[in-house]
């Protein structure tokens, strides 16, 4: 079995016969099984604590990036102070990828060492 497309291998035999089948006992139809989709994994964007970072800044970058409300942004902005490690949001690896980018890029234009990154959920 090669699985190349157009290859005949990768089709299951489907039996269909008796008496009502006009085709014949033993005459099957080709099927193609059905293919397998996986979800796919899922990655945590996190923010780390530093002291020089300005909390509007945190809070201004998790509203504008991660689409969080006033109040939710302001309750990450606090655990990250507090615990010195937060989670912005959970996303598939490309987009929270692209999100990390986008916050260390606005925190670099800033001058501030606001530190961001990823790790599977």
């Amino acid at each position: 079995m090669t699985g190349r497309p157009g290859d005949r291998s990768d089709f299951r035999l489907s039996r269909r016969g008796g008496a009502d089948d006009e085709r014949g006992p033993g005459t099957g139809v080709a099927v193609k099984p059905a293919a397998r989709v996986k979800k796919p994994s899922m990655y945590k964007v996190v923010m780390l604590n530093d002291d020089y970072t300005p909390m509007e800044f945190v809070v201004m970058v998790l509203e504008r990036f991660f689409g969080k409300t006033h109040d939710e942004a302001t309750h990450i902005m606090m655990h990250v102070h507090q615990k010195g490690v937060g989670i912005c949001g959970v996303y598939t690896y490309e987009i929270a990828e692209t999100k990390v980018s986008q916050v260390m890029d606005l925190a670099r234009q800033h001058q501030h060492p606001l530190q961001c990154t990823l790790e599977k959920a």
